[in-house]
């Protein structure tokens, strides 16, 4: 941390002025906090300078968890209680997961979200990710050193209601005030429009851990305007994973494995996937629980060959966008790269002969998403500075319909609608004295509701009784800057009116929210533990390198029984605190201190006489 920062006069925002806020990329794979200081984002490390934090947590019989690097080790011995692409389940039902039946998972399927049995009880998706928000928002007040008052979280582009809702319940768990939820590519384009002063029209190819997303933007005078957004929220680095993780048990006659065996072997085709990115070949070696050996080696042309499918799914959403925006690729000034898993380069070369331009990746594609959201979250939070005038105007990535007679869905806000944004649509009765009508929200771009993800359901009762087609039915949908659902219904003629702020079918209710809550305030306290935790082992070896050192030098100042008495209390500080239990810690620390009162006092004594010694008192006055 600079000591000293110096800015222009006028030019930067007083201390005690400036509020603190982050954004923060909830990756797949990993995650990432940045913020913005003396006007440029930065991203925020951890206490050992790392500024990744995978997004893996382990789960333990106590109750508390593993976070980060230590949870990513511990995947391969406790696969089943160490939840990795957490991000992959947010919103989502059992159906809806891609390679569920490979997963070491013990899944609990439920009508809403999907949940995961653990060794800490039944977890819910939400609540994985509140652990690893959590972390990252301590790691953020630890670096800035107070609270925030706000964080942008980005989610990617194709993310439905639900799933943006569950990220949004994330957030509130791990005690986090969301000032946005901001669309990944969105956030990258801020980062390159305003860092390069880029104008013109680009497409933001983001192919992360375990989603898609392709957005068309343009970029012009501080105006940030997305054309159209589409993807895919089920595609990703893992399903490269996945694939070679096929290719090796094909290669190395493999069947059926248990889930630990399953978890090494994924975790090693990944580890191949991320050599290939810079190498021509690399060799996949491992050793199964069962006794038998893997051994292969892969190049980057056999890797590119078997996940060619893979890459074509992607360029499929790209022409969409396109016809969308109605552009063609002549149209496109350039292409920034988003996510990890652009670093493969038969990804960056497929991307590169569609759009017929070399990719822009001066920013690291790791990184890019958390700074963008940063620059965001310093607006948001009021910190305006000179040259700070940009207009971001975001799109929904779904139609947002309801249902008619015959289980049509009519369309009330189109896909690519410039959020915030709200839409009116007049309906009527079916029959004659109908006193009610049900409303059925649903997303999606089919004809059919049932081929549409149900949002929410409401009625609208108290309607006057009247012929059929007669009463006139205002339906009013709202879609705030998050790209959340709100729908309200109106009786014309009578005034009657019905609300609804959409929670999804696949969300959470109040009730599992308020719970969650409460079993949140075992991860916080779990985190405080963890700084008492360091705080006390710091302060144990201050003690204990003050009084070894007063010892060598002083140690004649006691006698045996005394001096036996302290080393068995150094012992004792010695053991506990290699332990965990910070409370013992500390006890351990105040007896040391305390026992060892009387030969601080003595040496103070001898320190004294040495300094007087053959002074005269008439030297002193």
């Amino acid at each position: 941390m600079a000591l000293l920062q110096i800015s222009e006069p006028g030019m930067s925002t007083a201390p005690h002025q400036h509020r603190l806020a982050v954004g923060i990329d909830l990756g797949t794979t990993n995650s990432l906090v940045a913020t913005v200081r003396n006007s440029i984002p930065e991203i925020l490390n951890d206490e050992e300078g790392r500024s990744l934090l995978p997004s893996v947590v382990r789960y333990l019989p106590n109750g508390h968890a593993h976070i980060g690097f230590k949870a990513q080790a511990e995947q391969t011995t406790d696969p089943k209680n160490t939840i990795v692409s957490v991000k992959r389940f947010m919103g989502r039902g059992l159906k809806d997961i891609a390679h569920a039946e490979n997963l070491p998972y013990d899944f609990h399927d439920e009508p809403g979200m999907v949940q995961l049995k653990t060794v800490a009880g039944i977890k819910s998706p939400v609540e994985v990710s509140a652990q690893i928000l959590a972390t990252l928002r301590q790691q953020a007040e630890d670096a800035l050193g107070d609270d925030l008052v706000g964080a942008v979280i980005t989610v990617p582009a194709y993310f439905d209601d639900a799933q943006r809702q569950a990220t949004k319940d994330a957030a509130k768990l791990a005690g986090l005030n969301v000032l946005r939820l901001l669309n990944e590519p969105t956030a990258a384009a801020i980062a390159y429009g305003l860092d390069n002063g880029s104008e013109g029209i680009y497409a933001v190819y983001d192919l992360g851990g375990g989603t898609f997303d392709i957005s068309i933007l343009r970029m012009s005078k501080g105006v940030f305007e997305v054309l159209s957004t589409g993807g895919d929220s089920a595609l990703g680095g893992d399903d490269f994973d996945h694939r070679l993780f096929c290719w090796i048990l094909q290669e190395a006659g493999l069947s059926l494995l248990n889930d630990a065996d399953t978890r090494v072997l994924m975790v090693k085709a990944r580890e191949a996937k991320e050599i290939l990115s810079t190498q021509t070949s690399t060799y996949i070696d491992a050793k199964l629980s069962t006794g038998d050996v893997v051994h292969l080696q892969i190049t980057k042309n056999i890797f590119a060959e078997i996940t060619e499918n893979l890459v074509i799914k992607t360029i499929t959403p790209c022409r969409k966008v396109l016809r969308d925006a109605k552009l063609t690729v002549d149209d496109i000034d350039g292409v920034v790269l988003v996510g990890g898993a652009t670093r493969m380069p038969h990804v960056r070369k497929a991307v590169g002969d569609f759009f017929q331009t070399t990719p822009l990746a001066n920013i690291d594609p790791d990184k890019v998403v958390a700074l963008g959201a940063a620059i965001q979250a310093n607006l948001l939070a009021g910190n305006r500075a000179a040259g700070d005038d940009w207009l971001l105007l975001d799109v929904i990535p779904l139609s947002l319909g309801i249902e008619t007679m015959g289980g049509l869905s009519e369309k009330v806000i189109p896909r690519n609608s410039t959020i915030p944004c709200a839409r009116a649509q007049e309906f009527t009765t079916f029959k004659d004295g109908q006193t009610a009508l049900a409303i059925h929200v649903v997303q999606g771009e089919r004809e059919l509701v049932s081929d549409c993800r149900s949002l929410a359901k409401f009625e609208l009762r108290g309607i006057p009784p009247m012929a059929a087609g007669a009463a006139r039915i205002r339906i009013t949908y709202q879609v705030d800057a998050d790209g959340l659902l709100s729908v309200s219904a109106r009786e014309m003629r009578s005034g009657v009116e019905a609300s609804i702020v959409v929670k999804p079918s696949y969300g959470l209710a109040d009730d599992d929210i308020a719970r969650m809550l409460q079993d949140s305030f075992s991860s916080s306290e779990t985190d405080m533990q963890a700084r008492a935790l360091r705080e006390e082992q710091v302060e144990a070896d201050r003690l204990l390198l003050a009084i070894e050192s007063a010892l060598a030098s002083d140690k004649q100042l006691l006698n045996a029984t005394e001096l036996q008495q302290i080393e068995a209390l150094i012992q004792n500080l010695r053991e506990t605190k290699s332990g965990n239990d910070h409370d013992a810690i500390k006890s351990s620390i105040t007896a040391l201190a305390d026992g060892t009162e009387e030969f601080a006092a003595r040496r103070m004594d001898q320190s004294v006489r040495s300094a007087l010694a053959g002074k005269n008192l008439t030297e002193f006055e």
